[in-house]
């Protein structure tokens, strides 16, 4: 990412923090910004700022990005008390999120016949997991009832840390059908172990880092204000450690997130505090994300547009999304007005676009994976557009305030609404 570059983006982050609770309250988005931004400026084709997405250096970022989500969400999981609340969640992510993939899997088989089964696999898998930010206008929306805020808010913050396996998996599978990457990291055999690596450096990394901090805030060892670091040093640290030994960063990060979370104490610090930092770190790198979405793969999703993939994006959304919903709450009791509430608000993100850069760089660009990547590309971007315009309509339809206290990243990024 050039000077130039860099500097529009500052400006860019600055008119955002600056208009942001103007412009959601007209369901303008930050995602739909950045990615608006980064399509019209920052284009290989004629945009004045063009981004090279081929770099490392990007790749690196978007990374980067995903692993702090997965962190955050996971550290404010607190798997003690989530319970209370589990009945839906647990529903959602147990048998709702399990036939998302095996529909998502057929339905890519048969509409797009192009594919192999394992880049279908993939297609599947990316846009399996909904996203957070996203779901900030709803979560953070009061008049939502709070049992649905806290439901899509839990299923957000765990689904994309349980589908980076059969994302790693896929392409694995993908590389190895391919032809490409080393045959010594390829393959099942070699996913299995890059999943286990992130597993054991993850939950290390996560239980030694919340002893520290624990054990600081107990003897008063930190200044004020330094806990927060040690929070973001951990998760980054075990994302970069799993990568540096060719473990799985993104697990790692997002296992390390459950151990700090489980063995912090949360009487002893402050939670909203102890997580601040990682939370406006990770938010301001998936602005980096939607940027680069932009600049790269809308581009790349409307040069590889048909009928096609836009009737998966369509399915995605709807269908493939919906039917697994309805199903995993049977017999919940729940109104059919907030299962069908549930089931279109999965929208699709930041995971997706990391996903589906990762398969770009891991498995080149031939026809099959430009074609599959294209298909994850067009379901994100009209994710971002009918899921941003329709949060504060369908909100308003409950219309009755709600005080439920959703803890999370989407409460803070939502708090502007009613």
């Amino acid at each position: 990412m050039s000077i130039e570059v860099l500097a529009l983006f500052a400006v860019l982050v600055l008119a955002w923090a600056l208009v942001s609770g103007a412009l959601q309250r007209r369901e303008v988005t930050g995602p739909l910004v950045f990615v608006a931004a980064g399509a019209l400026l920052s284009n290989d084709a004629w945009g004045p700022f063009p981004v090279d997405v081929e770099t490392a250096s990007v790749h690196t970022l978007a990374e980067i990005a995903l692993a702090l989500v997965l962190f955050g969400d996971a550290v404010r999981i607190d798997l003690r008390n989530l319970r209370r609340h589990a009945g839906i969640p647990t529903r959602l992510l147990t048998i709702g999120l399990p036939l998302t993939l095996a529909l998502g899997l057929g339905t890519a088989l048969l509409v797009l016949t192009d594919l192999p089964w394992e880049l279908a696999l993939l297609v599947a898998a990316a846009l399996a997991p909904t996203d957070a930010a996203l779901s900030a206008q709803v979560v953070g929306d009061r008049r939502v009832p709070g049992r649905l805020r806290v439901a899509l808010n839990v299923e957000s913050g765990l689904n994309d840390g349980i589908a980076t396996p059969v994302v790693t998996l896929a392409v694995a599978l993908a590389a190895t059908s391919l032809g490409v990457g080393s045959p010594e990291r390829s393959g099942p055999g070699g996913a299995v172990l890059e999943l286990g690596l992130g597993v054991l450096i993850g939950g290390g990394l996560g239980l030694l880092g919340a002893w520290g901090v624990t054990a600081s805030a107990r003897r008063g060892w930190a200044e004020a204000g330094a806990p927060p670091l040690g929070t973001l040093a951990t998760g980054v640290g075990a994302f970069a450690l799993a990568v540096a030994v060719e473990g799985n960063g993104f697990v790692a990060a997002f296992v390390g997130g459950l151990a700090f979370g489980l063995v912090v104490d949360r009487q002893r610090s402050d939670e909203q505090e102890l997580t601040e930092l990682t939370e406006l770190g990770g938010e301001l790198m998936t602005f980096v994300v939607w940027f680069l979405f932009g600049a790269a793969l809308v581009p790349l999703a409307l040069e590889h547009l048909s009928l096609a993939t836009v009737g998966y994006a369509v399915l995605s959304l709807t269908v493939l999304r919906m039917l697994p919903v309805t199903l995993a709450l049977v017999g919940t009791g729940l109104p059919r007005r907030d299962v069908l509430f549930l089931g279109w608000f999965g929208p699709r993100g930041l995971a997706s676009v990391v996903f589906a850069l990762l398969a770009i760089d891991t498995l080149g660009e031939s026809e099959p994976v430009t074609s599959a990547v294209a298909t994850i590309a067009t379901t994100v971007m009209l994710s971002v557009l009918l899921h941003g315009v329709t949060a504060g309509p369908a909100a308003a339809r409950y219309g009755v305030r709600d005080d439920t206290p959703v803890r999370g990243r989407a409460s803070r990024l939502g708090r502007q609404r009613r």
